[in-house]
C-alpha cells in the first residue's frame, strides 16, 4: 500500500510564505516524477510544479519566480516552497508521484491566502 502524506499548508497574509511537503511510502519503486497541482473552488486541477528523477524543473507561469520545488530522494519526499503568496495562489494543493508501476496523489492541503 502506498502512501502519500502532504503538510505544511495553512492560512497565511499575502506576501507571506508556507513550504508543502509530500512524503511517499509504502511499496513505492521506482519513483520517477514527483510535482504538486492545485485546484480552486470551480476551477480545474492545474499543475504548478514537476521535478524529475534528474532534478529538472518545470513551473506554472504564474508561480515562476515565486516557488520553488526540491525533493529529497532518500526520503521520497518532495517539497514546495512559496513566497510572495497572493490570495489567487487559494487552493487545494495535491502531490503527485510518477512510479515505474503506477501514479499515486496525495489527500490534498489547503492554502489559504488573506489579503
Amino acid at each position: 500500500q502506498v502512501q502519500l502524506v502532504e503538510s505544511g499548508g495553512g492560512l497565511v497574509q499575502a506576501g507571506g510564505s508556507l513550504r508543502l511537503s509530500c512524503a511517499a511510502s509504502g511499496s513505492i519503486f521506482g519513483i520517477n516524477a514527483m510535482a504538486w497541482f492545485r485546484q480552486a473552488p470551480g476551477k480545474q486541477r492545474e499543475l504548478v510544479a514537476a521535478i524529475t528523477n534528474g532534478g529538472s524543473t518545470n513551473y506554472a507561469d504564474s508561480v515562476k519566480g515565486r516557488f520553488t520545488i526540491s525533493r529529497d530522494n532518500t526520503k521520497n519526499t518532495v517539497y514546495l516552497q512559496m513566497n510572495s503568496l497572493k490570495p489567487e495562489d487559494t487552493a487545494i494543493y495535491y502531490c503527485k508521484v510518477w512510479s515505474t508501476l503506477n501514479n499515486y496523489w496525495g489527500q490534498g492541503t489547503q492554502v489559504t491566502v488573506s489579503s
